[in-house]
Parts: structure tokens; sequence; C-alpha cells
């Protein structure tokens, strides 16, 4: 019996990868005019679905990251027009809210940290006001009396990671069938991709003409987006120069249910130390709130009862309430970190110093992938249509191949 071999897809735009970033790419592509498709056997089930959605760029300042900083704030600034656009587009809800952060300090190490980190965020100009534990416990009257510090952050919010998916998956399928009545479907490709196409097989740094799927099927593409996270380190048909130095980072997640008497648990979202271990509080709108997060990078992808100890142990600290909620949800997925927390976004070097065409990447977001969703599926759409920005190097996922821009890394 002769083999069959499948008809090829077409599309403007390839994007592997249905995290909240590839999500978010293959919306504004689609958003710009380009018949988009999403390749991924389970969108949103991987980090996206564990994450909080703190839109955080202020909490989130760490030393020696101010240029990841212009970024996050960039993208922060962004998502207030992204949320409302999706949420017209979709009539569904984002969970996009603008309440407040709150910073807290269990102990007076903890307290002296976060004013050496109110200290640093004030010289990069973010406004965080210093409030006493009576004033932070008039907003959020069920915060422990014994809290040593508290830091109010108006600019830093929050957003449904889960809700946002299902808004932008629901808005590229009614848009895709839209556009191509005659082939339904073919938005959303559930199916797992395998390696990159090339215009000269024997050239992984010749153009990338699309991808190739696990049952043979070609999607053939004018630009393909790697943004499939951990999956992008190894994934076949790379530039043989190229080196993603990409980690997985193992994070443990609660979801918990608030009893009736009890709410509002809290209406700011809560970021805490306790004995200088960090941990937060989000409030959800359906009565619910997510406590996080571990990182390990101890290999185990299962939740990790110690983690869920240390958190359930840590959150009580700062709000004893948190002891008569009911945990509904226990989840640990892996985060792609790189060497210096910044992402790995843009387009590749060859060998020859060009720019490979039809190839562009997107990951290594680490703990910034909700937050940096609309900058980098802005970033990445602008690429595409030849349209750059010197700015946008220092996050180039080829900085740290050596043979294209020689840099150490660990």
């Amino acid at each position: 019996m002769a083999c069959t071999v499948p008809d090829p897809l077409m599309c403007d735009v390839a994007v592997i990868g249905g995290g909240i970033i590839g999500l978010g790419i293959a919306l504004e592509a689609q958003r710009a005019g380009h018949r988009t498709m999403l390749i991924d056997p389970d969108p949103a089930a991987g980090a996206t679905f564990a994450a909080a959605g703190m839109l955080a760029p202020v909490s989130e300042l760490h030393y020696q990251e101010e240029d990841l900083l212009s970024l996050t704030l960039a993208s922060a600034a962004r998502w207030p027009d992204f949320a409302q656009t999706l949420g017209a587009e979709t009539g569904l809800d984002t969970g996009f809210r603008t309440s407040p952060t709150l910073a807290l300090g269990a102990d007076a190490a903890d307290r002296a940290a976060l004013g050496d980190l109110r200290e640093a965020q004030a010289r990069q100009g973010l406004g965080v006001t210093r409030l006493s534990t009576r004033e932070a416990r008039e907003l959020e009257p069920l915060l422990s009396p014994h809290i040593s510090a508290a830091h109010l952050i108006e600019m830093d919010h929050q957003v449904d990671p889960r809700a946002v998916a299902r808004a932008i998956m629901a808005r590229l399928e009614a848009v895709g069938a839209e556009r191509d009545a005659a082939a339904p479907g073919q938005t959303l490709v559930r199916s797992r991709a395998t390696a990159l196409l090339h215009e000269d097989a024997a050239d992984s740094g010749s153009r990338v003409t699309g991808v190739l799927l696990a049952d043979g099927t070609e999607v053939r593409a004018r630009e393909t987006v790697l943004a499939n996270g951990l999956g992008a380190a190894d994934f076949g048909g790379l530039p043989d120069s190229l080196v993603l130095p990409l980690r997985p980072v193992y994070g443990d997640i609660l979801r918990l249910r608030v009893p009736e008497h009890l709410r509002p648990l809290t209406t700011a979202t809560l970021r805490g130390m306790v004995r200088g271990l960090p941990v937060y509080v989000v409030p959800r709108g359906d009565d619910t709130v997510v406590i996080g997060a571990t990182a390990r990078e101890d290999g185990n992808p299962g939740v990790s009862a110690g983690g869920v100890h240390q958190l359930l142990r840590d959150a009580q600290v700062l709000l004893p309430a948190v002891a008569e909620l009911e945990l509904i949800e226990t989840t640990a997925r892996a985060r792609p970190g790189t060497p210096d927390n910044a992402p790995l976004l843009g387009r590749v070097a060859s060998g020859g110093g060009t720019d490979v065409p039809g190839l562009l990447v997107a990951t290594g977001f680490f703990r910034h992938g909700v937050l940096l969703t609309p900058i980098a599926a802005h970033i990445i759409v602008e690429l595409i249509a030849g349209r750059s920005n010197p700015s946008w190097d220092r996050f180039r996922p080829d900085r740290f191949s050596p043979v294209l821009q020689p840099k150490e890394y660990a």
C-alpha cells in the first residue's frame, strides 16, 4: 500500500507554542492582517496554566536588571488596552484588575530588605509609598497586626492568565473561520511541531519556510515564530550556530477558595517577604486566591510537599485567615529561565552574520511571561513588518551564541 503524504498547510505566520506568549503573538499577528496558525497540542496547559498573572514591573525589580525593567514597564503600559480590546472583541472577561499591590515584610530583616528594594525602586523613578502597619490594615483589615513593613505600589496590577488564554483562543478561531470559511479550524493546529523546514534542507542557516508536524504534515509559512518555552532549546532544524541556554525553573502554586464570612480576604495583591522568602497572595474575582510561588531547580516536575507547606506557612504569617480557606488546587510547572533572566526575543543571525530569513524566537520569559506578553507580541509583529528598534537588540535570542555574538554565560 502506498503511503500518502498529507497536503501542506499554508499560512503567513506560524507560531509554535500555545503558552501566553505564543497566544499573544498569534493574536497580534492576526490583528495585523496575517493569516496565522498557532501550533500546540494542548494550548495554555504549561506555565500559563499555573501563572498567577501579576503585572508587577515595580515589585519584580531585581538588581542588575535595569534593561529588563524598561521592557517590563513598556509592557505594563500596554496591558490596559490589550485587555480592554480583547474583552471587547470576545465579550469575555480577562480578569484584568487595576487594584494595587501591597509589599509586606514579616520581621526586622524582611523590613530591611524591603527598605533596600524601595531605595532601588526610587533610583529608577518608581513610585512606592511606605505605610504604617495601621494604614496597611485600614486598607486590608485581615492583615496580621505583627507585620513589620508595608509599601503601597499603585501601578502593579493583575490579570487572570487562564481567562486571557481562553479569550485569545476564542478570538483566533472566530476570526480564522471568518477569513477562511473553506478550511475552518486551521487557525489552532492541535499537533506537536518537531522541526523547522528550510529552503535548503542541508543548510540550517538558510531561509526557514515553515515547520514539520509529528504526523508528517508540513506547515508552510512566510514567518515562523518559535515560542514553545523550554522546547525551543533542542527544537529540530535550529541554525547550527545558535545556542538557546534555557533551564527549567519549577514553581509550586496553590489555589484556595475563600469562605463567605471572610470575603473579601484581600482586595490588593499581597507580595510578602517572610524570613527572607518571597510569597504572594493574589485575589480573583471568583472568590478564590492564588498563593505562590516557589522557585526550584531540582528537576522535579511534581508538586513539592515542602513547597506547599512553605507557601501556606508564610502566607499565614501575613494573612492569618489563610488557615481557614479551602485548598482546591496544587500545581507545579516549569518556567524557562535564561542566564540573565531576560527573554530570548527577536531574529537569529546565521553563521555568516546575517539574520536567518523567516525565523523569529520568543522564549525564556521566566517569571515575566504574562507581564511581557503585549510587548513581546508587539516586537515580533513589528519585526515581521520589517521594522526594528536598537533597544530590542539586548534581548536577541543569539546573544549567548559564541559564534554569533561572543559572550560568556553560565
